[in-house]
């Protein structure tokens, strides 16, 4: 199974959302797990390399040929962290995903660069936005979750602003964090089998 992490935009939490998605794989039972980075910036690799997730193999796919042949070529489940703004990288994952996972930011331009995201995602691949870094309780992730909904996109989680979520490869993962994407990956993998 391929899961695709991916957004048009920088920033908007795909690397954090793949880590902890191949850590919640894990946590699931799933044997082997493999996050391909296909970022040229290899920010999941310096991740892994910094702070690694025991029982998350890593391989490093930063062009259109090689994250095709990590995804074809592995026995398991694979989480795939794309990059911003590569957009011949990111239609190959999408071509092969079997579930896609958006992350976004409650806020006005995101809007725009999940929609760009939406049109690459084949018609039968399932797909849901995360909103990353939410401020509970604020106007934004109101007007986020309305507009979502109303636009009739799925929303697949939401995901607290928390220190221990963001810190990156300085932090270990937190528990809190585990929990939100495993609730994540669950609507991944049960979309993926409707």
């Amino acid at each position: 199974m391929n899961i695709v992490v991916s957004n048009v935009k920088g920033g908007v939490g795909k690397t954090t959302t793949s880590v902890y998605l191949s850590a919640a794989a894990v946590e699931r039972g799933w044997d082997p797990v493999l996050l391909i980075d296909a970022d040229r910036q290899a920010s999941s690799a310096e991740w892994m390399e910094e702070s690694p997730v025991e029982g998350v193999g890593l391989v490093e796919a930063p062009s259109e040929r090689t994250v095709t042949r990590a995804m074809s070529g592995h026995a398991g489940f694979a989480v795939i962290d794309t990059p911003p703004g590569d957009e011949r990288i990111v239609r190959a994952a999408l071509d092969r995903a079997d579930a896609v996972v958006i992350p976004t930011r409650a806020g006005g331009v995101e809007y725009s660069r999940v929609a760009a995201t939406l049109d690459m995602i084949g018609d039968k691949t399932p797909y849901g936005v995360v909103i990353c870094s939410a401020r509970l309780g604020t106007n934004d992730l109101d007007e986020a979750i309305g507009w979502w909904t109303e636009s009739k996109v799925p929303i697949w989680g939401i995901v607290p602003e928390r220190v221990g979520i963001a810190a990156g490869p300085e932090a270990r993962l937190s528990r809190d964090g585990l929990e939100v994407y495993t609730a994540i990956l669950k609507r991944a993998v049960r979309k993926r089998s409707i």
